[in-house]
């Protein structure tokens, strides 16, 4: 068995995602390319975001600290700490209304 601590994690993302020229961090907390599930915690400074891209499979975010809105099209969802948002099968973005950290669970189809 493997235990982690997302709360330590988080902070020492968020540290690396200020101080970072691009205002993100990432770090993949379970699986990989070749697993079927793949977790990332995920960390942006505010008002950075992660382009408009596709998910390559069922994915959620889960909203460990700060706020993010999703949009995908016209579509828009604004999450805060303690709230889930299911990853839409379209392309979307993810932007930070504040110092942000997210946990991105990703199951590959196919």
């Amino acid at each position: 068995m493997q235990k982690t601590s997302l709360t330590e994690l988080a902070e020492q993302q968020l540290t690396t995602a200020r101080a970072a020229s691009s205002g993100r961090s990432a770090h993949t907390v379970h699986g990989g390319h070749a697993s079927t599930l793949r977790q990332t915690l995920i960390a942006l400074a505010a008002g950075q975001q992660l382009d408009e891209h596709e998910n390559p499979g069922e994915a959620t975010v889960h909203v460990l600290h700060g706020a993010v809105r999703m949009i995908a099209g016209d579509d828009t969802c604004d999450a805060t700490a303690g709230e889930m948002i299911v990853v839409p099968h379209a392309r979307h973005s993810l932007q930070a209304l504040d110092d942000t950290v997210v946990l991105l669970s990703v199951a590959k189809i196919g």
